[in-house]
């Protein structure tokens, strides 16, 4: 599944396009992704103005000029693919019509936004932009692990006590929103700390570094344009580049990068998900 980086860069993506224009016509292909549509949602989105597009966890926001917002979640599989770009961003042209091509978005400058999902596990749905907040799947979110609410007091508060896994902490979208497997496991190791270790017991000014850390490896994967795992592209269709350089994810058996360190990567199995960290270098 897309974590914060691949999701902030096809926001990225889609900005340049859609923030300003009007969706002239929108086709919604079937009644439902992983939940129903909202109703007319066609007809809704329709003749609306996107003000601007925001991300807030592993979601995309596209607030309209109707007082609505859409948001808009990519699943496992999801894609939004941008054709016809007038700002001449995104050289493809229309493509034909594929199987998956579920809702499509027709800008009045020419532009194409097309939301493919073989998998179907992805969603939309249509808030009201006032109280969008507080929709079930906003209102459980943590902060922001780019946002200053997200800071050394606030982690140091959610770790107190938990007697977790720090790996599993991490996860929680109510602790910090966004985080996912990959950039978890890339974060501890850089912080030494492993996955295995319990939230509750780490010493503060260790807990303090994992934000910064943290910050620094989103950061990066932004700026390489996310991880192509899977699925994964950017809006123009491009791939992500960061997982060439990860550390430790994906890199079983492997040497440990640390230098000096003799040891392999190793990988443990933790709520049905997979941990990859170096047992001499992180404890």
């Amino acid at each position: 599944m897309p974590e914060l980086p691949e999701v902030e860069t096809v926001r990225r993506g889609l900005a340049p396009t859609m923030e300003g224009a009007v969706v002239a016509r929108a086709d919604v292909n079937r009644p439902d992704l992983r939940w129903p549509f909202p109703e007319k949602m066609a007809e809704r989105l329709t003749g609306c103005r996107v003000l601007g597009l925001r991300r807030r966890s592993k979601y995309i926001l596209a607030d309209l000029g109707s007082g609505e917002t859409l948001l808009i979640h990519l699943g496992m599989s999801g894609r939004m693919l941008v054709s016809g770009d007038p700002l001449g961003v995104f050289v493809h042209e229309h493509p034909a019509p594929e199987k998956h091509d579920h809702v499509v978005l027709h800008m009045d400058n020419g532009a194409r936004i097309t939301f493919n999902d073989p998998r179907r596990f992805g969603a939309m749905d249509l808030l009201d932009t006032a109280t969008a907040d507080q929709h079930k799947l906003l209102a459980v979110l943590g902060p922001e692990p780019l946002g200053n609410a997200f800071n050394e007091d606030h982690l140091i508060a959610a770790f107190e006590g938990k007697n977790t896994p720090v790996k599993s902490a991490l996860l929680d979208q109510r602790i910090v929103a966004g985080l996912g497997n990959i950039y978890v496991c890339e974060a501890l190791y850089r912080a030494g700390i492993s996955p295995a270790r319990k939230a509750g017991g780490i010493a503060k000014p260790r807990v303090a570094a994992l934000v910064p850390i943290i910050r620094d490896v989103l950061a990066e994967a932004i700026e390489a344009g996310g991880s192509s795992l899977r699925d994964f592209r950017q809006a123009d269709g491009e791939l992500g580049y960061f997982q060439h350089r990860f550390d430790v994810y994906g890199r079983e058996g492997e040497p440990c990068r640390t230098p000096g360190c003799s040891h392999e990567v190793t990988r443990i199995v933790q709520s049905g998900r997979s941990s990859f960290y170096c047992r001499s270098c992180q404890s």
